[in-house]
């Protein structure tokens, strides 16, 4: 894949995955009302960090498997696990 120049060896990751970081807190806010629970601020920072290190690992090495950009390889990512999901519900 060329690279832009000034741009050798950074990353671009997609708008949606950078965006993530706020959903994947609300769902914790989310979970830690389901079981009245608190959460301290360094615990929500180390589940984050786990969280969106895995999603942007997982578009990585989508990228580089099938040798597509980032956005393309976070769409395969979302529609991977959308099937995943579906199958385990017994929808197909």
């Amino acid at each position: 894949m060329p690279h832009r120049r000034g741009l050798v060896g950074m990353k671009v990751i997609p708008d949606f995955l950078c965006s993530a970081r706020g959903v994947t807190v609300s769902y914790f806010e989310q979970v830690q009302n389901a079981y009245n629970d608190c959460w301290e601020l360094e615990e929500v920072h180390q589940r984050l960090d786990k969280k969106m290190t895995k999603a942007f690992a997982d578009v990585f090495s989508m990228h580089k498997r099938f040798e597509v950009h980032m956005r393309l390889a976070a769409y395969l990512v979302a529609v991977q696990r959308v099937a995943e999901a579906m199958k385990l519900r017994g929808w197909v």
